[in-house]
C-alpha cells in the first residue's frame, strides 16, 4: 500500500504503541494526547500534534483509541466523509454502561447472567441481605477504569460483598455513581473479539484470556491487566453465540474498529460478562504481533470497508506487561521518587516483540514517563503456547528497569483451560 497519513486521537496515550508501529511501516503519523499528565508518552517515537481538529484535513485516516465520548467524534467525522477507525455513541454506551450492554446482548438473543444495577449503596446492601449469594461488584462509567474496585465475592451468604459495599460507600461514594451486582458464575474466563469494517466482522476472530490479578496464581488485587494469551481462529462457538449475534446492530451503526465480549463459560453454557467496544490494552499490541498484514494497511482498509479477511500467524501469542511502582495504584509522589525518568536498559540490542506503553525516548535512550507505572508489553509468538511463553520470557530477560516487576506465569493456565474448553466444545466452529 502507498504511504498514507494517519492521525491518532488519544485520551491517555493508550494507542501510542500502535502509532509507533505505523511509523515504522513508513507512513506519516501524528499523535494527539489529551491528558496533560501523559503528554510526554511516545516523545521521540511518534510525531505529535497539540490540536487534532486542525489536522483532520491533513489525515487520510483518523484512529480513536477509547470510549468515554470518543464515539461521538468518530461518528461525526465518518458522516462527514472521512475514513475513521472508531466507535459511535451507541458502541461507547455498550462498554460505559454495563446494564445497557447486557440488555443489548439480551435483545440480540444472548442469554445473560442474573444481575441488578444500582445507583445507591443502601439499595444494593438491602438487596444482598434479602438475596444472599455470591456476587461480583462491577462499577460502571469512568469508575470502571479503577480496576481494583472490581470485587469477586467468595461467600455463599454474600457477607464479603456486604462488607465491601459498606467500605465503598464510605470511601468511594463520590466516584462510584452506578454499579452492577452480577451473580458469580464459576468456569473459564475467555473473550471472543473481532474487527468490524462498518458492514461485517473481519476474519479471523480473536480468542483471548486475560490475567487480571497482580500476583502469579491469580491472587492479589485486580489490575487493568497483568498478561494476556491469545490466538487467531475461524469463528468459534463462543464467538458465534455472542458477538456474531450483534452483527446486524453494529452494521446499523456503521461501527469501525475492534470489539470483544468477555465471557464466563462452563459445562452449562456461555455467559457474557462485558463489552470492550474499542481496542484492548495491551491486547492490540499483542494482536499486532500475530497479524501478518501490516497494521497501517489494515486500519486504512478497515476504515475504507474494503477488507473482510487478513493474514494472521497460526499458533499463539503471549503478552506480558512490565510494571514499576506504584502500579496498580495511583500515587504521584511514589512514582516521582521511584520510577519516573528511570532508564530502560537492554542487555543486547535486539528489541523484537517489545512494545511501549508509558515510555519516551531521549538521545536514543528509552525512559519511563507518564503516571500509570505500566512501561512495556513484551510479546512472544509460537506454534504452541509453551513456545510463545518461552519467547516472551526470554525477551524479558534482556530488559532491566529499576524496581520492575511482572507475572512469571502468563500462559500456564492455558493447559487446564484448553482441556475444559475442548471438552465442552467451545473452541470448535
Amino acid at each position: 500500500m502507498d504511504k498514507k497519513k494517519f492521525l491518532f486521537v488519544s485520551l491517555d496515550a493508550l494507542i501510542a504503541d500502535i502509532a509507533w508501529q505505523v511509523v515504522k511501516e513508513g507512513h506519516e503519523v501524528k499523535l494527539f494526547i489529551e491528558s496533560k499528565d501523559e503528554m510526554e508518552i511516545a516523545d521521540g517515537f511518534v510525531p505529535k500534534t497539540d490540536d487534532w481538529v486542525r489536522e483532520v484535513p491533513w489525515a487520510d485516516v483518523i484512529v480513536f483509541d477509547d470510549v468515554l465520548g470518543q464515539g461521538s467524534k468518530a461518528q461525526q467525522l465518518r458522516q462527514s466523509g472521512k475514513l475513521v477507525v472508531g466507535g459511535t455513541p451507541y458502541t461507547d454506551q455498550l462498554e460505559d454502561d454495563r446494564a445497557f450492554g447486557q440488555q443489548e446482548l439480551k435483545k440480540a438473543g444472548v442469554a445473560i447472567i442474573p444481575q441488578e444495577n444500582f445507583h445507591s449503596f443502601d439499595d444494593a446492601l438491602t438487596f444482598v441481605r434479602a438475596n444472599p449469594n455470591r456476587y461480583v461488584i462491577k462499577p460502571s462509567g469512568e469508575a470502571q477504569n479503577i480496576k481494583q474496585l472490581l470485587f469477586v465475592g467468595e461467600d455463599e451468604d454474600g457477607k464479603d460483598v456486604i462488607q465491601v459495599l459498606e467500605d465503598y460507600q464510605r470511601a468511594w461514594a463520590d466516584r462510584v455513581k452506578a454499579f452492577q451486582l452480577q451473580r458469580r458464575i464459576v468456569g473459564v474466563e475467555v473473550a471472543a473479539g473481532a474487527f468490524f469494517n462498518g458492514t461485517e466482522f473481519v476474519q479471523p476472530v480473536n480468542i483471548n484470556f486475560e490475567h487480571k490479578k497482580l500476583y502469579p496464581g491469580d491472587i492479589g488485587p485486580s489490575t487493568g491487566e497483568m498478561g494476556t494469551t491469545m490466538f487467531w481462529s475461524e469463528p468459534t462457538r463462543i464467538f458465534n453465540a455472542t458477538l456474531k449475534k450483534m452483527e446486524q446492530r453494529l452494521r446499523e451503526e456503521h461501527y469501525v474498529g475492534y470489539i470483544d465480549v468477555n465471557c464466563m463459560v462452563n459445562s452449562n453454557g456461555i455467559y457474557p460478562l462485558e463489552f470492550t467496544s474499542r481496542f484492548g490494552y495491551p491486547t492490540i499490541s499483542i494482536q499486532q504481533e500475530g497479524m501478518l498484514t501490516p497494521i497501517g494497511e489494515f486500519f486504512y482498509k478497515l476504515a475504507e470497508g474494503s477488507i473482510t479477511t487478513f493474514k494472521a500467524r497460526s499458533g499463539f501469542q503471549v503478552g506480558v506487561p512490565i510494571m514499576v511502582p506504584p502500579f496498580p495504584y495511583t500515587d504521584p509522589e511514589t512514582f516521582a521518587k521511584t520510577s519516573k525518568d528511570a532508564v530502560i536498559i537492554f542487555k543486547k540490542p535486539a528489541r523484537d516483540g517489545v512494545h511501549i506503553e508509558d515510555v519516551k525516548q531521549i538521545n536514543n535512550e528509552w525512559v519511563v514517563t507518564g503516571t500509570s507505572g505500566v512501561v512495556l508489553i513484551v510479546v512472544g509468538t509460537g506454534t504452541t503456547m509453551k513456545a510463545a511463553q518461552k519467547q516472551a520470557y526470554n525477551r524479558i530477560d534482556n530488559i532491566m528497569i529499576p524496581n520492575m516487576y511482572y507475572r512469571k506465569d502468563i500462559g500456564d493456565r492455558w493447559f487446564e483451560d484448553f482441556d475444559r474448553l475442548h471438552t465442552w466444545g467451545y473452541l470448535r466452529p
